[in-house]
């Protein structure tokens, strides 16, 4: 039996050789996280610079916008290391904080969006009382809500698993990942597994229950109200939407494919299906919200026309 301490390193053995083409891969990668970065900074600068768009739809979007590239930092630059490097292991400690960044990640992406959809409720249902609801302490506590819980929820479970004792260190993923890990454990892991589900049904469930039942009375409101109100309706809330159908379905491929056996498919695709949420999304929300939004689509427009007129 190897105790957890002993376990120095893990091995990601979902890498295979590629030969020349991992050059390619890591343009590609690399391409991929730089344009990331650009479109993600680019909308919370837009934001931050215009009074105009200093309100809480706007606010909750800078939030979601910085975990993007939280989560995306917590990937990519290790992907990039893994792609060129010929022996594809990685540090315990390494390991156990890429496993935090991303799980804090995806809690803090549920809860924003859940958050979102809750901002949507009142703008569209309870117009009148939007900027009494809605007031700069109840936002500040809103963002503290998103950030400092799905924090918090993964120190207890890194403080778990690094309790467990391992009797291997391979682990079937190009990244590091909880599950994997604690499948490798010797040593009892009931209570990891039960904190495992109430962290789950905490930070997926319940976020998801709570934007399904604000969108009934959302759209509800809709079906009844006027045609300006739909038209509100669909633009505010059509890439909202878009970004936790795209999101789920990526956790949903990571789930499945992470808790079954997916042996007969094939390798390449395995490691899409496991990287689809955390590389997706980080795209999809700054293109979806940027495009769909007119305060956000007119004020990138402006600052271009700007930044042109003046050179």
């Amino acid at each position: 039996m190897i105790n957890s301490t002993q376990v120095l390193y893990f091995t990601l053995s979902a890498y295979f050789d590629t030969g020349l083409f991992k050059y390619l891969h890591f343009i590609i990668t690399m391409s991929l996280y730089i344009c990331i970065v650009v479109t993600n900074v680019f909308l919370i600068v837009v934001i931050c610079m215009n009074r105009s768009l200093h309100e809480p739809m706007y606010i909750f979007l800078c939030s979601l916008f910085m975990n993007e590239l939280y989560g995306s930092t917590g990937l990519f630059p290790f992907l990039l290391i893994q792609i060129l490097s010929d022996v594809h292991t990685v540090s315990a400690s390494v390991c156990y904080l890429q496993i935090y960044c991303l799980h804090s990640f995806a809690c803090v992406e549920f809860l924003n969006l859940a958050v979102m959809s809750y901002d949507r409720y009142v703008a569209i249902c309870y117009p009148l009382q939007y900027n009494t609801c809605m007031t700069s302490n109840k936002i500040a506590t809103l963002i503290a809500l998103i950030w400092l819980y799905p924090m918090l929820i993964n120190v207890i479970m890194t403080s778990l698993r690094s309790s467990l004792q391992l009797c291997g260190n391979v682990i079937n993923k190009v990244y590091c990942d909880n599950f994997p890990i604690v499948r490798l454990a010797c040593s009892d892991t009931t209570i990891i597994n039960i904190y495992g589900l109430i962290a789950t049904f905490c930070t997926i469930c319940v976020p998801l229950t709570f934007i399904f039942f604000t969108y009934l009375k959302i759209f509800r409101i809709c079906f009844s109200g006027s045609k300006q109100t739909r038209q509100k309706a669909v633009s505010t809330c059509t890439p909202h939407l878009a970004s936790i159908m795209n999101f789920s379905l990526g956790v949903s491929f990571e789930i499945v494919q992470s808790r079954f056996n997916m042996s007969r498919l094939p390798n390449m695709l395995r490691i899409f299906l496991s990287l689809y949420f955390l590389t997706c999304q980080p795209l999809f929300n700054p293109l979806m919200y940027g495009l769909n939004l007119s305060k956000i689509c007119v004020t990138c427009k402006s600052l271009i026309t700007n930044v042109q007129h003046s050179y």
